[in-house]
C-alpha cells in the first residue's frame, strides 16, 4: 500500500470511530454524482504561525460539492492558529457561509456530560465506581448485571442501543418534527438485554450518555440542560451554545445543512435537514454550538478549569484489558505524527463536527462541516481534507 493512502486511511479510522453513526446508513454519492451548480464557493482565512496555512485553505477549495456545502475551521495551540471558511449559507442563493455560524454539534455534547458528571463525583455526589442501579433503581431489569457509573462513562456497559423512528434517511426524514423522549429509547433498549458482560467490551453507544442524562437529573433535581449550562457552558464561556429540547430550529445564524438522496433516475437530489426535532439525542448528542464555543471547551477543559483533579485524569484513560478499546469518559484517543490526540466528534443529518487537541494544547482542532453524508459510515471527504491538513507536522 503506497505510504500516501496508508496515511488517509489511518487518519480516517482514527476519526470516524467517534462518529454515532450508529444503523443509519446514509444514501451514497455516486462518483458520477455533481454538486449543485446554482452555488457559488467562498473561502476566507486568517493566519499566524504554525499550522500548514497552504493544506488547509486547500481542503476548503471547491465548495459546495458533492460531499459538503459549507465548512468552518479553528486550528488553535500554542503552535499557532489558523481561523477559516468555505462554502456557502445555503445552495439556493449561493451566498459565502458564515463563519460564526451555529451548527447541530452531535455527539461532541457526550463531552460536556461527561465533564457534569464527573463533576458532581468531585463534589461527592456520584460515586464513579457504584451502580447506576444504585442511582436510577429499576430503570435497568434484573437481567443486567451492576453497570458502574464510569462503564456508562467509558461504553463498556453492555447496554445495547435503543430504537429510533427507522432505519433508513427515509423513515427518520418522515419523523424529524416528531419527539422521540429518552424514557423511551433507553426502555427499548432495556427490553433487549445486555449485550454483554459490563466491562469486557467497548461499544461506542448513545445509550450509555442517555442514561447519565438520566443520572444527573436525578441527582442534581434539576433539568439535564440546566446542569450542563451551569456546571460546563458558562463555566467554560459557551454563550453560544445551547440545548434545543424538542425545538427543530436552530435559533440564531446558521448555514443550512443538506442531506444527499438517491433519486430512481440515478441523480442526486439535496434535501434540506436543518430543522430537525433531536430530542432523542439528548444528553448524548442534541447540543447546538459554535466552533468558537468548541474550542473554549477544548481550553477550559484540557487546563483543568471545568474538572478538578483526579477526575480530569477519568477523561484520558482508556479501560485497560480490552481489545481495541480507545474511548475515554467522553472522549477517544489517537495517535497520529508522532503525538497522541484526544478527540470527539459527532454527527447529525446535515451537520458533522470535531473537537481535537494534544494534552498538552500544543495544537487543537475544531471543524464543523455541512456534509451530505453526514450518517454516513465513511469519513467524510471534506473532514478528512482538514484533517489531515490541520494535524500536518
Amino acid at each position: 500500500m503506497p505510504a500516501r493512502t496508508r496515511t488517509v486511511t489511518a487518519v480516517a479510522t482514527a476519526l470516524v470511530l467517534g462518529l454515532a453513526a450508529g444503523p443509519l446508513a446514509a444514501p451514497a454519492v455516486a462518483a458520477s454524482s455533481t454538486a449543485p451548480r446554482t452555488a457559488t464557493a467562498a473561502t476566507a482565512a486568517t493566519v499566524t504561525t504554525g499550522p500548514d496555512a497552504a493544506a488547509l485553505r486547500a481542503a476548503l477549495t471547491g465548495l459546495p460539492d458533492a460531499d459538503a456545502t459549507a465548512a468552518l475551521v479553528r486550528v488553535g495551540g500554542t503552535d499557532g492558529r489558523w481561523l477559516g471558511s468555505g462554502g456557502v449559507h445555503d445552495l439556493a442563493s449561493g451566498r459565502a457561509a458564515d463563519p460564526d455560524a451555529l451548527f447541530r454539534a452531535g455527539s461532541t455534547t457526550k463531552v460536556v456530560t461527561a465533564a457534569v458528571v464527573l463533576r458532581l463525583a468531585a463534589e461527592g455526589k456520584v460515586d464513579l465506581g457504584a451502580p447506576v442501579q444504585r442511582y436510577l433503581p429499576g430503570l435497568l431489569s434484573p437481567a443486567f448485571k451492576p453497570v458502574s457509573v464510569r462503564q456508562l462513562l467509558n461504553h463498556t456497559s453492555g447496554i445495547q442501543a435503543g430504537d429510533g423512528f427507522g432505519d433508513s434517511f427515509e423513515d427518520v426524514y418522515a419523523h424529524r418534527f416528531d419527539t422521540l423522549t429518552p424514557q423511551q429509547v433507553v426502555a427499548s433498549a432495556v427490553a433487549k438485554g445486555p449485550e454483554f458482560r459490563p466491562g469486557k467490551r467497548q461499544h461506542y453507544l448513545n445509550i450509555n450518555y442517555t442514561i447519565l442524562g438520566m443520572l444527573i437529573e436525578k441527582v442534581t433535581g434539576h433539568s439535564y440542560a440546566s446542569e450542563a449550562t451551569r456546571r460546563v457552558l458558562r463555566p467554560a464561556g459557551m454563550l453560544h451554545t445551547y440545548f434545543p429540547g424538542t425545538d427543530p430550529r436552530i435559533r440564531g445564524p446558521h448555514n443550512l445543512g443538506y442531506q444527499a438522496v438517491k433519486r430512481a433516475d440515478g441523480t442526486t437530489e439535496f434535501v434540506d435537514v436543518t430543522e430537525w426535532n433531536q430530542a432523542d439525542r439528548w444528553a448524548a448528542g442534541d447540543m447546538i454550538s459554535t466552533t468558537a464555543d468548541l474550542e473554549r471547551l477544548t481550553t477550559h477543559l484540557f487546563r483543568g478549569q471545568l474538572v478538578p483533579e483526579p477526575q480530569l485524569k477519568e477523561m484520558f484513560t482508556v479501560p485497560s484489558g480490552i481489545d481495541g478499546a480507545t474511548m475515554s469518559a467522553g472522549l477517544q484517543r489517537f495517535e497520529y505524527g508522532g503525538r497522541v490526540y484526544w478527540l470527539k466528534s459527532g454527527g447529525r443529518y446535515g451537520y458533522t463536527a470535531v473537537m481535537a487537541a494534544t494534552r498538552d494544547l500544543s495544537r487543537t482542532l475544531v471543524y464543523s462541516v455541512n456534509a451530505t453524508d453526514a450518517k454516513g459510515e465513511e469519513m467524510n471527504p471534506v473532514a478528512l481534507r482538514i484533517a489531515m491538513a490541520a494535524l500536518k507536522q
